[in-house]
């Protein structure tokens, strides 16, 4: 075999352990709403806004981060102001939402 058929299959080996590699982060994580702090989070962030780093509010119920797969309910929150428990949710929230 030559040096060129043997580079071109060690360059195809890497390109597809990387693109599986990039597969399985892409899995490994998920959208949890309502845990980042306001501007930090990855997208979304409710009408208004355009994307990463546009929350206004703390734990804005509407804006996700990328978090573990399976870890988002579990991450611990301070509670609202009110006493109730504060969680992250697969699903956008309807609160701690910025004043309109």
């Amino acid at each position: 075999m030559s040096n060129t058929v043997k580079t071109l299959a060690v360059a195809a080996s890497l390109a597809a352990a990387m693109a599986a590699a990039g597969t399985a982060s892409a899995q490994e994580q998920e959208k949890c709403f309502g845990v980042s702090m306001a501007g930090e989070n990855d997208c979304a962030a409710g009408p208004g806004t355009t994307c990463k780093g546009t929350s206004t509010v703390d734990y804005q119920g509407n804006a996700w981060t990328l978090v573990a797969a399976g870890t988002c309910a579990d991450i611990e929150l301070p509670a609202m102001a009110d006493g109730t428990a504060r969680m992250g949710s697969l699903e956008a929230l309807e609160r701690d939402l910025p004043a309109s």
